[in-house]
């Protein structure tokens, strides 16, 4: 079986469990995760944050986001452009959402758009070495070589529940493994939220 063939199906296996959950079970659990890094996550005040709005059984990061605003932030929601592309426009307070592709809502073409410095990425599975399993379109592969195209380094963490986690992830060569994870059981970093990489 290739790495792409077990990504597929660990991808499968994990997405079933995240949607068996109780939908009471996962409010709690995405309260749990504004509570583990609402205070937590490093950043200057005006850092650009990419958040999302939460399709079929994600976990809901909104109130981890309104309390990322509070602490100074400047949020960001992607938008799916076509299926090469996302960009990431500026979330206002009060500002309409539209409807933006794959069942996602976010702002409008009017919004301004930004190059987030962190990014929260809803993920399919994750290992305890930081290795993502996507939803397999590869969307945030591009958006992040994009940025770093652009001498961007922007940390990446994984919005996952830990029903999600598995011994390991299969690596392909364009992988970029997260910078942490949070789960409704805390906040692990997998590299040091500094300037420079840490050990991963």
């Amino acid at each position: 079986m290739t790495p792409k063939e077990q990504k597929a199906e660990l991808r499968n296996q994990k997405l079933a469990l995240r949607d068996a959950m109780p939908v009471q079970e996962r409010i709690e659990a995405s309260l749990a995760m504004a509570d583990h890094a609402g205070d937590i996550i490093a950043f200057e005040p005006g850092a650009v944050i990419s958040g999302f709005s939460p399709i079929r059984s994600e976990a809901d990061i909104r109130p981890l986001m309104a309390r990322l605003a509070e602490r100074g932030a400047r949020l960001c929601l992607p938008v799916v452009l076509d299926r090469e592309t996302i960009v990431f426009r500026e979330l206002v307070r009060g500002a309409p959402l539209v409807k933006t592709g794959f069942g996602t809502t976010g702002p409008g073409p009017e919004a301004e758009p930004l190059d987030p410095e962190i990014l929260l990425v809803p993920i399919s599975a994750f290992d305890a070495g930081g290795h993502r399993i996507g939803y397999g379109a590869g969307h945030y592969d591009r958006a992040i070589s994009r940025l770093h195209a652009k001498g961007l380094t922007p940390r990446l963490i994984g919005i996952a529940f830990d029903c999600q986690e598995v011994p390991a992830v299969p690596a392909e060569a364009h992988d970029v493994a997260l910078d942490a994870i949070l789960t409704e059981t805390g906040f692990r970093v997998f590299k040091e939220q500094s300037g420079q990489d840490g050990q991963g």
